[in-house]
């Protein structure tokens, strides 16, 4: 019975030491649309010039942000969920103008 001890004690263990649930499940949803056009910024490389509240997947809701990409004659249109601070879809379309300034 002592062999046996250690080995009903590893799973026991095993399950106290898990990791904690991923980052992306603790954060709070995208609310403001500055948020909205850091993520898109991060995922792009370009300069985000306006996000506007759209539905998306039924309950939650998303953000729309047009991205200016300096040097091209294509910016983005992303779409950014709120719940996962992810871009679902990014899509081509003429550049927007550039902001006049960075605040």
């Amino acid at each position: 019975m002592k062999l046996m001890t250690p080995f009903l004690l590893f799973p026991a263990m095993a399950a106290v030491a898990a990791p904690p649930p991923t980052q992306a499940r603790m954060r709070p949803p995208v609310n403001t649309p500055r948020e909205a056009k850091a993520i898109a910024e991060h995922r792009t490389g370009g300069i985000a010039v306006s996000a506007r509240r759209i539905p998306l997947n039924g309950a939650t809701g998303g953000w729309e942000v047009d991205v200016h990409m300096p040097g091209e004659t294509r910016g983005w249109r992303c779409i950014v969920d709120n719940d996962t601070h992810m871009v679902h879809t990014r899509t081509r379309i003429p550049n927007p103008r550039a902001p006049k300034s960075r605040r």
